[in-house]
């Protein structure tokens, strides 16, 4: 299998399966892209319609597009660790606050960049800051985002919450200590390197 990324390794959704891969310990292919050139090509185009990054291309050819369709496949192939979840809730508390992440954190997190305007960009810090509280409240009574291990969901979190700090200034509170203290935990996985 082949993972077309990003050469820079800045853009959130490549890092997301990046991330996931190596939390996985998979061995893949990697075909780091020059982000917005590239994977704009006619030739691309035929994996990927819309041009984005991150694609698996299967051994067969068969190409899937969207980091958690991408995560999702590869999660069915190589289940353990289970960051999706084992059980049924697990699953569902999982998803969860996977969508929490992606929907009210990721999003308005790009947004705040001010791309769509500034208007937008401000109620998108607000958004932001509404769930690094709704995280920090989280956060103090558990180590990770949403299960008693290391999920999915964190890897959406933490991908997040350093594409805002490095991109689009989006800082952290000091009194979120929980928060903190999570995104310090995460920086010292490996996997975050990917």
């Amino acid at each position: 299998m082949k993972l077309y990324s990003d050469q820079s390794g800045r853009a959130p959704s490549p890092r997301r399966v990046r991330i996931f891969v190596a939390e996985k310990a998979l061995e893949l292919d990697v075909i780091d892209m020059e982000l917005h050139t590239e994977n704009r090509t006619e030739a691309f185009r035929k994996k990927n319609p819309l041009g984005n990054l991150p694609v698996l291309e299967l051994d067969d050819g068969l190409c899937i597009a969207e980091s958690m369709a991408i995560c999702r496949y590869l999660e069915e192939l190589s289940p353990e660790p289970p960051l999706f979840g084992s059980t049924p809730l697990e699953k569902a508390v999982i998803e969860m606050w996977n969508r929490r992440s992606e929907l009210a954190f990721y999003l308005p997190i790009e947004y705040a960049g001010g791309f769509l305007g500034e208007k937008v960009a401000e109620g998108a810090r607000k958004r932001v800051a509404r769930m690094l509280t709704l995280f920090d409240a989280e956060l103090a009574t558990r180590q990770f985002i949403a299960a008693a291990h290391f999920s999915v969901a964190d890897i959406t979190t933490k991908v997040a919450i350093d594409f805002g700090v490095r991109f689009n200034d989006i800082n952290v509170p000091d009194e979120l200590s929980n928060f903190k203290r999570w995104n310090a935990e995460m920086n010292e996985r490996p996997s975050m390197a990917a």
